[in-house]
């Protein structure tokens, strides 16, 4: 009897993706944990590994073909020599996302809950699982990587599986996916509808993965997120003093947006409460202070995270944002480096952008947007004095933090931008 190789979810936003390159024939031998083929996600590009084993009869999906719905069938395994014929019923996505064993590894999605209630367990790499544990999983859409295995070194077997069924039918807290939370927009005219229209000459210029996704995101958190903003200067020569004197002391490069993603941990760890999500059920609070960073690419934009990042010094912050940011536009994070974080900076400020309000990045609380540094007057001492200021706007879920969380965030990073001495290091 063939076995079916479905199309897997490869991040919690995922509702479908391009099956980019095929890295096996039909014919080949396939043994479990063989990369099978590369898929192009919303953020990355990924190999898939094999959870079964057999002889590849079937290639359904041709390699670059885009738009492959998660859990529809990919490929088929059986015994050589043997047919496939797909099911009417094959191609209709019917079950949750299911969970592959995939390099780079995958984290399991915010508030899924093992199959033991009261642990959360997390895992890197592969996993060891029996191949029936493996089977189940697949297709009852349970993450490998949040079952705690009950077998000899950890091994989960069918069991745990099953335990981890039980336990999520009825978990609390889980986060809306955009699918959940917005309703599908009315279709609107296509490229050539459009210039027909209008009489205009045009080029089409195809929408990547990334760039849906980012739309699709951004529509359901303006539709559904009650955003208020606030506003705030910041006079930045004591700072850019303190930088010219790391740099020159370190021979180093460290950017103003460095001093402003350590200056926002620093003003999460004093403000707890604006590092925070929402769900239905809860709001939930981070411990641990991982700060998204904005970075364009040629697909769209993305939102690689630097963790811990009170913890961390402007060097080594400085140094994990350029390597974020660079393999960010070469489509080649892990997922672990761009999904979660408790809270985001986008910064236009190198592009004199004087102001903006950002857009809430789901399920996030909070985004800072930060403009130029320019030359401003000022009044101190009640005289007119000259001074470079930048201006910062915070975007906050009303849901997620009230108007004085707000504030006293925005408070605590002014101070902190203002007075580095003590934490420029």
């Amino acid at each position: 009897m063939s076995i079916e190789v479905l199309m897997p979810a490869l991040s919690p936003t995922m509702t479908e993706g391009k099956l980019s390159k095929w890295l096996v024939k039909e014919g080949d031998v396939i043994k479990s944990g063989k990369v099978l083929c590369e898929i192009e996600t919303d953020k990355a590009t990924m190999e898939v590994e094999a959870v079964d084993e057999g002889t590849l009869i079937k290639i359904v999906v041709p390699e670059g073909t885009e738009g492959v719905a998660v859990n529809s069938v990919i490929a088929a395994l059986g015994k050589a020599g043997e047919t496939y014929e797909m099911k009417a019923a094959s191609a209709v996505p019917t079950a949750a996302a299911p969970a592959v064993s995939a390099s780079p590894s995958i984290s399991a999605p915010p508030m899924q809950r093992s199959a033991q209630p009261q642990q959360m367990v997390m895992r890197e790499g592969r996993i060891a699982a029996s191949p029936l544990a493996k089977r189940i999983a697949q297709e009852r859409g349970v993450n490998l990587y949040s079952v705690i295995g009950t077998g000899p070194n950890g091994r989960i077997v069918k069991e745990d599986v099953l335990n981890a069924i039980s336990q999520t039918q009825d978990s609390p807290a889980k986060l809306p996916t955009a699918a959940q939370a917005v309703p599908a927009a009315q279709a609107g005219p296509n490229a050539k509808q459009l210039a027909d229209l209008l009489g205009q000459k045009y080029t089409e210029i195809k929408n990547s993965p990334v760039r849906k996704v980012v739309a699709k995101r951004l529509t359901e958190s303006k539709q559904t997120v009650p955003h208020f903003y606030l506003t705030v200067d910041c006079e930045l020569d004591a700072l850019l003093a303190a930088r010219a004197e790391l740099n020159k002391k370190e021979n180093a490069k460290v950017s103003v947006n460095d001093f402003i993603m350590k200056a926002t941990a620093l003003a999460l760890k004093e403000n707890p409460a604006a590092n925070a999500a929402w769900t239905d059920e809860a709001i939930i609070r981070y411990t641990d202070i991982d700060i998204s960073v904005a970075v364009a690419t040629p697909d769209g934009l993305i939102t690689p995270i630097v963790k811990a990042a009170d913890t961390k010094s402007l060097l080594e912050i400085s140094a994990e944002i350029k390597d974020l940011a660079a393999r960010a536009r070469d489509n080649k994070l892990k997922p672990q480096e761009f999904q979660g974080g408790g809270f985001t900076v986008s910064n236009l400020g190198m592009f004199g952008i004087k102001h903006f309000g950002a857009i809430i990045n789901p399920p996030q609380g909070c985004i800072l947007a930060v403009g130029a540094g320019e030359k401003r007057a000022v009044v101190k001492d009640d005289k007119l004095a000259i001074a470079t200021v930048m201006s910062v706007t915070l975007s906050v879920d009303h849901r997620v933090v009230d108007g004085a969380v707000g504030a006293e965030f925005t408070a605590a990073f002014k101070k902190l931008i203002e007075s580095p001495e003590g934490w420029a290091k």
